[in-house]
This record gives structure tokens, C-alpha cells and sequence, in this order.
């Protein structure tokens, strides 16, 4: 669900658009993802995924990769 919070702010030439300070502490967004959907850009705080399978929900961390329950399960056997 979208929740409104009032800020309007311009593309500048070179397609910047600048997110304020307030907004990227309180979420704590260092890196977004881009997404479109119908006529909308979406934004999203970046989450890597499963190594394998891109499943946000990771379970391990394993020599640097993320690992989500069902990829392990499946590397088990």
C-alpha cells in the first residue's frame, strides 16, 4: 500500500531526482531497486536475493552467497 508523504521533487537534466536525507535514514535505503509498473516507477529499498533463485526470504549466508530454505533443502537432497 502507497502511503502519501507530501514531497514533490523535479527531474533535473541529467534524470536525477533527489530522495530527502529524512526518508533514507528513517528506511535506512543506501541502494535502490528500479521497477516499472503500468505508468508507474517504483523504487524499492535493494535486497539481495538467493544466489540461486533470487528469493529475498535468504536463510544462510555461505562463503559470501545467499541461500534461501528451499535452495539448501535442494543442495541437501
Amino acid at each position: 500500500m502507497l502511503k502519501a508523504t507530501g514531497i514533490v521533487r523535479k527531474v533535473d537534466d541529467l534524470g536525477r531526482v533527489v530522495i530527502p536525507i529524512e526518508l533514507r535514514r528513517t528506511l535506512g535505503v543506501d541502494t535502490l531497486e528500479i521497477f516499472v509498473q503500468g505508468e508507474s516507477i517504483v523504487l524499492r529499498k535493494y535486497a539481495p536475493g538467493c544466489t540461486f533463485c533470487d528469493n529475498v526470504e535468504v536463510a544462510k549466508v555461505i562463503h559470501d552467497k545467499r541461500v534461501c530454505k528451499n535452495c539448501i533443502a535442494l543442495l541437501n537432497g
